[in-house]
């Protein structure tokens, strides 16, 4: 009989931690809008390309998932074995969310991507046979995936990458490598060897859980590069493989990578015509550094709720603490293109890993950075329905909505257990996009949509005005993340100099006046979506091209 309760007690423990959630309240600022109910696909890693239309993908070794490759495409060998299913889709944002199945052929589970300065995606690494694979794809509507096998030195399963001022990609650590290599490989000889990292071997907290994988990497407007693993952070002058800086550790005895996952931003970078940039880096989330140990054995430890921000352009840097109004671990953190954080997806308990974390939080929230009072820079938005937990994206959109999709926390498609895989894709409007404020509109971009660094550029807009006068009027770059596992590698927002903004006639027409980037350590050659913002309310984005 004791046997039976304690059954029973362990059966409604379990019951309880999987059904609770983190609801604030009911109703707060943005809107929810369910795009489509299933793209046959769950979104584990996501890119928006500059025709507008998502890519995202799955794992190949996961099973089947609910969508088979059409009628005439041949079944390729996956693993040894025959796969009809995709694992791979182009979601068309533009033409009717239509759905478009690619096909590849190696595991990209857990991998990492970048766009290159031509706007092709790049993506490498993965597990068991994809782990050196380098995976190309074109914009262009039959493209697909193109494979080159044995093209990274190293293996690099839950590896980040980095768009460089000089147009390549590093990649940096991965799983049991504490080091870097370049992609695309090019006849330098550096592209053809490891260069060693001590530092990913010293932030392990053990063996068996890192707290260092998929490290948080920023390029710094000084041109080196920005990594933090596991509580603290180092500046790397990648060209030299030399340390030029170590900071301080972040304080909390919070771990914040993979597998206690945080997440992290680059704020925006205010540019003016002379003086580089300062750059400050947020970080939000994670959990206790054993939170992985203590979730395998039944055990949900809470959450942080604590970020630092880090000035790490600043002479003597420390780390300014503050607290979310909610904890959670797996959190992606979006920058929109007013400058703001979106803090969106994940859990109240556990760490990432099949089946370990608890009570999902549906709540956004948004981080106004530019806000001097720290206690009114959270604000609490509308909650979600569906939780979006392990292996769940999130990704901004020209149109300022956020796209959020996927959560697996299984080992394969299980549509009947506590938290399932989830299919859908969702938008979340921002409360900018439902505040009534009237919203400008791009005409024209002036001398046109290719720049050059420091060139003087205009952007003429449309802003139908009930009332009032002009208010304030600010243009933003945003580059395009590649998003998996909590962190949106590549993501930047760049503030440009403005020089003034004139009426060009009585119907609500204007021009802003402005100055691109000056230099690529600001602005990575590639694509950019260009905001026109007026009073907190964004414009549709134009994709922009500078080099």
């Amino acid at each position: 009989m004791e046997a039976k309760i304690l059954v029973f007690i362990v059966f409604l423990e379990v019951f309880l931690s999987s059904n609770l959630v983190v609801v604030v309240k009911s109703e707060g600022g943005g809107s929810w809008e369910l795009l489509k109910n299933s793209i046959g696909i769950s979104s584990m890693h996501i890119q928006l390309l500059q025709n507008d239309r998502i890519i995202t993908f799955d794992r190949t070794d996961a099973g089947p998932s609910n969508l088979t490759l059409p009628k005439g495409r041949q079944c390729p060998i996956i693993s040894g074995r025959k796969d009809c299913y995709v694992h791979a889709v182009e979601l068309d944002m533009v033409n009717n969310l239509s759905v478009r199945p690619l096909t590849v052929l190696s595991d990209t589970w857990c991998s990492s991507g970048s766009m290159l300065p031509d706007g092709k995606l790049i993506q490498s690494g993965g597990y068991g046979h994809g782990e050196k694979v380098v995976r190309t794809l074109e914009p262009c509507r039959t493209c697909d995936w193109k494979e080159d096998y044995n093209v990274l030195i190293s293996p690099r399963w839950y590896a980040s990458n980095q768009l460089l001022p000089e147009g390549n990609i590093i990649v940096v650590g991965g799983k049991l490598q504490f080091s870097y290599e370049f992609i695309p490989k090019s006849p330098r000889p550096e592209d053809h060897k490891v260069h060693d990292l001590p530092f990913l071997k010293e932030t392990r907290y053990s063996s068996g859980i890192p707290n260092n994988l998929y490290p948080f990497t920023h390029l710094s407007p000084d041109g080196n590069l920005f990594i933090f693993a596991n509580n603290r952070g180092i500046l790397l002058n990648y060209v030299k493989n030399i340390v030029v800086r170590t900071y301080r550790v972040m304080p909390g005895n919070v771990a914040r990578n993979y597998p206690s996952t945080g997440s992290s931003v680059l704020l925006p970078l205010h540019l003016s015509e002379k003086l580089m940039p300062e750059a400050e880096v947020f970080i939000c989330g994670g959990t206790k550094p054993d939170s992985f140990n203590k979730a395998r054995a039944g055990i949900f430890l809470e959450a942080s709720r604590t970020c630092g921000r880090l000035r790490i352009t600043a002479a003597d840097p420390n780390w300014e603490m503050e607290e979310m109004p909610i904890r959670r671990v797996m959190g992606d953190m979006i920058m929109l293109p007013t400058g703001d954080v979106l803090i969106i997806n994940g859990a109240a308990n556990g760490t990432a890993g099949w089946r370990y974390a608890r009570v999902p939080v549906h709540n956004p929230v948004i981080y106004r950075p530019a806000e001097p009072v720290k206690a009114v820079r959270f604000e609490v938005l509308k909650a979600a329905t569906s939780p979006r937990l392990y292996h769940s994206t999130a990704h901004l959109l020209s149109d300022g909505r956020v796209l959020v999709a996927g959560s697996n926390p299984n080992h394969n498609y299980n549509f009947t257990v506590p938290f399932p895989t989830e299919l859908s894709v969702e938008a979340f409007s921002p409360p900018y996009l439902i505040s009534g404020k009237p919203r400008p509109a791009i005409n024209a971009i002036k001398p046109g949509k290719n720049l050059a660094y420091k060139q003087r550029i205009s952007v003429e807009f449309q802003l139908n005005l009930k009332v009032g006068q002009l208010g304030k009027v600010y243009l933003t770059m945003v580059a395009p993340s590649f998003t998996t596992h909590s962190f949106s590698m590549n993501q930047r927002v760049l503030v440009l100099a403005v020089n003034g903004v004139r009426t060009m006639s009585g119907g609500g027409e204007y021009a802003v006046e402005g100055d691109a980037p000056g230099s690529a350590a600001y602005a990575p050659p590639g694509y950019y979506q260009l905001f026109v913002v007026h009073e907190g309310v964004p414009s549709v984005a134009k994709w922009v091209h500078i080099k």
